[in-house]
């Protein structure tokens, strides 16, 4: 049920950002679809502004969608999505990603994997 929340808040914020603009404030919904079901959910919601969101999930709280718009300076975003039992992962070009690993840091994670270190007993 929080994954409910979560999308429903999100896609309230991305409406709420997406209107910068005197013309934004007049976008109307072209597309709206809910449909709620024992065995899982999907949505969709696509305005005259260029927003568009859809997810979908089970039972099991598993869910992926994707939304998108244009942003002030006109270029397209678009950010697709799981969230599952490995928890929430963006895919697009706006997700930030992490700096790479250092070498030496990877030889050392390789290093203390093969050498582990033994316990010590205290008596």
């Amino acid at each position: 049920m929080y994954k409910f929340i979560l999308i429903a808040a999100f896609v309230a914020y991305v409406g709420a950002a997406a209107i910068s603009s005197d013309d934004d404030v007049h976008a109307e919904v072209t597309n709206l679809k809910s449909d709620v079901r024992a065995d899982g959910f999907e949505t969709a919601l696509d305005t005259s502004n260029h927003i568009h969101q859809a997810a979908s999930g089970d039972e099991h709280g598993n869910i992926h969608g994707d939304f998108e718009w244009v942003s002030p300076e006109g270029e397209h975003i678009k950010v697709t999505y799981v969230a599952d039992e490995h928890g929430y992962q963006p895919v697009g070009d706006v997700v930030p990603t992490p700096h790479p690993i250092p070498e030496a840091i990877l030889k050392s994670i390789a290093y203390n994997a093969a050498h582990p270190q033994k316990e010590e007993i205290h008596h």
